[in-house]
């Protein structure tokens, strides 16, 4: 009894009195602030007075190879709010040559989507994948070749796609931060976070991101952005009581075949054979292989820029094991992923998965590009998303 009233007078000590702060007695804020030890105005600095723990560690990963070495695993960093107010945590999964620092940062230095989430009360999870970042490649033909964008791709696909977009919808783009050419800061700070991508790091990363969900051990809400939305269907496919929901940013696709985006038509070369993924889902009845699904292609696409859809032969199989999730799928008015976004929404719809499929100009945000994360308005972006959580997932 002693020794517990004497550990509760010691954290009332340290409580009352401040001594776990991290500005000392002998330097208020304002002082700290002046230091010449703290960073100049010329580097990006958050408050993070809402992120009460931080920790990372790896989910997923095995001993392979002669001699053996370790691959698979995937870096995990999370954030714990001061305020844990919401019901699920979410986990974010990024685009295809992407990292976790997409979410944290915008490249013209303010706070990203993650700190957003945090100050709503969420729990996040954030990863890099296997192969990519923090998270190791194993050379030798192990992981795949590597690939890595390049000025010109960056500029004509994501950043200065007013002069160099050959999409419809190019010259929409007004939200990238600068001129999003080689050379402005911004752009230059953007290019800098752009890492190599591996044949074998999606595949990796849902194996890894099932094992970081069992870890978890509760349901969470994903969050994926492109490349990240195929990582996605499948984690919900494999964990389904640990998937309460989807919001999926521009995911990759089209189902079953690939667009050429200029142009507004199939290429013809032969893609997602299972649905919105190259890879086996869980349909009812179930396939065995992906020529037992009957697609027909509809005779006009929605809207003018817009490529019909590939849906199912009624009656549709069903992707039972996501049958109980809502998913919110965003599509945004300057982007060349407009050409087919409508078409997962359908196919997940048909499939007995209750969609929402946004145009962000329907909401009242327009402007933008693929890489919405990252631009002017990303808060306004990020805003709907928690709001659509509130009223259909919490």
């Amino acid at each position: 009894m002693i020794f517990k009233l004497r550990y509760f007078l010691i954290i009332a000590f340290f409580y009352l009195f401040g001594c776990g702060n991290n500005v000392s007695d002998d330097m208020n804020n304002d002082e700290l602030s002046t230091s010449p030890a703290m960073p100049g105005s010329n580097i990006p600095i958050f408050d993070v007075s809402n992120i009460a723990r931080k920790s990372f560690y790896f989910a997923g990963g095995d001993y392979i190879g002669d001699p053996p070495v370790m691959g698979g695993q995937m870096y995990v960093e999370i954030w714990e709010p001061v305020n844990p107010t919401q019901q699920y945590p979410i986990v974010l999964f990024h685009g295809n040559g992407q990292t976790g620092v997409d979410w944290k940062q915008t490249p013209d230095g303010r706070p990203g989507w993650a700190y957003y989430l945090v100050e709503q009360g969420y729990t996040i999870y954030m990863v890099d994948y296997p192969a990519r970042g923090r998270s190791a490649y194993i050379p030798g033909g192990i992981h795949g070749d590597l690939g890595i964008r390049t000025v010109e791709q960056l500029e004509t696909i994501w950043t200065n796609v007013g002069e160099k977009g050959n999409f419809p919808l190019d010259q929409n783009h007004t939200q990238w931060p600068g001129t999003g050419k080689r050379g402005d800061p911004i752009f230059d700070n953007f290019i800098k976070t752009q890492v190599q991508f591996a044949g074998e790091s999606t595949t990796l990363a849902r194996y890894a991101a099932m094992e970081l969900l069992d870890t978890i051990g509760q349901p969470v809400i994903l969050l994926t952005h492109s490349q990240g939305g195929g990582v996605g269907w499948g984690v919900a496919d494999g964990r389904p009581d640990l998937v309460r929901g989807i919001v999926t940013v521009e995911p990759g696709g089209p189902q079953i075949g690939n667009v050429n985006t200029a142009e507004v038509i199939y290429s013809g070369r032969p893609a997602n054979a299972w649905g919105p993924v190259d890879y086996p889902l869980t349909y009812d009845p179930p396939v065995t292989d992906p020529s037992e699904i009957i697609t027909y292609l509809e005779a006009e696409a929605d809207q003018p820029g817009e490529v019909p859809c590939y849906l199912q032969e009624e009656p549709a199989r069903q992707l039972v094991n996501m049958a109980d999730m809502r998913v919110l799928a965003i599509s945004a008015d300057g982007t060349y992923h407009r050409v087919f976004d409508a078409c997962i929404p359908k196919w997940l719809n048909q499939a007995g998965v209750e969609t929402d499929f946004i145009r962000l100009e329907d909401v009242g945000i327009s402007g933008n590009g693929h890489m919405m994360m990252l631009e002017l308005n990303s808060d306004d972006i990020i805003e709907f998303i928690h709001e659509w959580i509130q009223e259909n997932l919490a």
